[in-house]
């Protein structure tokens, strides 16, 4: 799937360059699809501030971006998340991600990102939209994209996803097509890096474990000066998670533990100032969290320069 709304902006924080490079800004699934658990008001009631980035009220659709974010850290270039690539089988989800054709590649370009420059790519889990441009199509097979970087993954998402687990317990057959194409390929070549707990990058960028979306679901932390930031994953696809954090996606493996995680990444934001990033909020695509009574409120969002 590709739109009109493909683009590359990007801001400061302390001393890493932020680029947020997005595919495509679009109504995605329903929102008693996409959030089963939600309460029947809580998307009317917040219509003032979630629509028409973050919600379609005409046809109660959920409105997402499919997004990479670029970090120049210490002399690196770090990609976060990889989108759902290009030409890839996903039987039953077209038009997102089945046979997608997209220019993520001429989108790096306009960020001054070329493959060879990557260091680092950081898979936050391993969902079809977040390793999809982990490989490319090289004469019939695939291989990594980004030829110089390691690939950091989550221990428990390889093992949940890979063969030794039977491709996610065999429950979808997407799930050894994403396995196959996008991260095979990064063992065979040498370049993935498992983790598990912490990992720190460098100075400013640590990866942290946040289970319960998957088993190895995790978020970024960047500090750097007195700013600082989470990329969140997947953690958070609305912010109506914000305004009511026990409220899970239809994707969400471990609901209670993804709520556990919600709930600690949220607090941590709030209380240290953390700018959240998740993985697909449209709009602005980053805000603040305040603490509000027992919950949470929505901060201001965060301003990127114009488009590249």
């Amino acid at each position: 799937m590709t739109n009109g709304n493909a683009s590359v902006q990007s801001m400061s924080l302390g001393d890493v360059e932020v680029i947020r490079v997005v595919e495509w800004h679009s109504p995605f699934l329903p929102a008693s699809g996409m959030f089963p658990t939600a309460a029947a008001g809580l998307w009317k009631g917040n219509e003032d501030r979630l629509a028409p980035d973050h919600w379609e009220p005409d046809t109660d659709r959920v409105v997402i971006a499919l997004q990479t974010w670029v970090l120049r850290s210490g002399g690196r270039t770090v990609l976060v998340d990889t989108g759902a690539g290009n030409g890839r089988e996903r039987p039953g989800m077209a038009p997102y991600f089945h046979q997608c054709q997209g220019d993520f590649l001429g989108l790096l370009a306009r960020a001054g990102v070329r493959p060879t420059d990557v260091d680092v790519v950081v898979n936050t889990h391993l969902h079809v939209d977040h390793v999809g441009w982990n490989t490319v199509d090289a004469d019939g097979e695939w291989v990594p994209t980004f030829p110089n970087a390691h690939y950091l993954i989550p221990a428990a998402d390889d093992f949940h996803y890979g063969p030794d687990n039977a491709y996610g317990n065999g429950l979808h057959e997407v799930d050894r097509l994403i396995y196959e194409d996008s991260i095979a390929p990064i063992h065979q070549a040498g370049k993935a890096v498992l983790w598990d707990g912490l990992h720190r990058i460098d100075e400013h960028l640590t990866l942290e474990s946040a289970p319960g979306h998957t088993p190895g679901s995790s978020v970024l932390r960047l500090a750097s000066g007195s700013d600082r930031a989470v990329f969140a994953g997947d953690l958070l696809h609305s912010p109506v998670q914000i305004l009511d954090p026990c409220c899970n996606s239809n994707a969400c493996l471990a609901p209670e533990q993804a709520v556990a995680s919600r709930r600690r990444v949220l607090g941590r934001a709030a209380d240290e100032r953390e700018l959240l990033v998740p993985a697909h909020f449209g709009g602005a695509g980053a805000l603040e969290v305040r603490r509000e009574g027992g919950g949470f409120a929505l901060g201001p969002w965060a301003t990127f320069s114009p488009e590249k």
